[in-house]
């Protein structure tokens, strides 16, 4: 089992992963929110989800919002096969395609 399904089987377990609606109206919980976080933590080398959500933009399927080890938050925009779309910055730093 790897890093990211680690993190995200315990902060499910845990319910410390926040789910927001954003640009969408639809939360994300449970079994459902699983594989994007995994992805989206794989993308980041890890890090604290902050929401998970449907989302349309620049393609993508999934946004999940994604505060990285060394302090930025990102979203993770990722395709209906859970790849990675895009990573965009939530401040002045921007990562495109981790």
């Amino acid at each position: 089992m790897g890093v990211g399904t680690v993190l995200a089987a315990g902060a499910l377990a845990g319910g410390a992963v926040a789910y927001g609606s954003g640009d969408s109206d639809e939360n994300i919980t449970g079994r459902r929110a699983v594989r994007p976080i995994e992805a989206a933590l794989q993308a980041t080398g890890g890090g604290t989800v902050n929401s998970v959500e449907m989302d349309g933009e620049n393609g993508a399927t999934w946004e999940v919002e994604v505060t990285r080890p060394d302090g930025p938050t990102v979203g993770v925009r990722l395709d209906e096969k859970y790849q990675v779309v895009v990573i965009e910055g939530d401040s002045e730093t921007s990562d495109n395609n981790d």
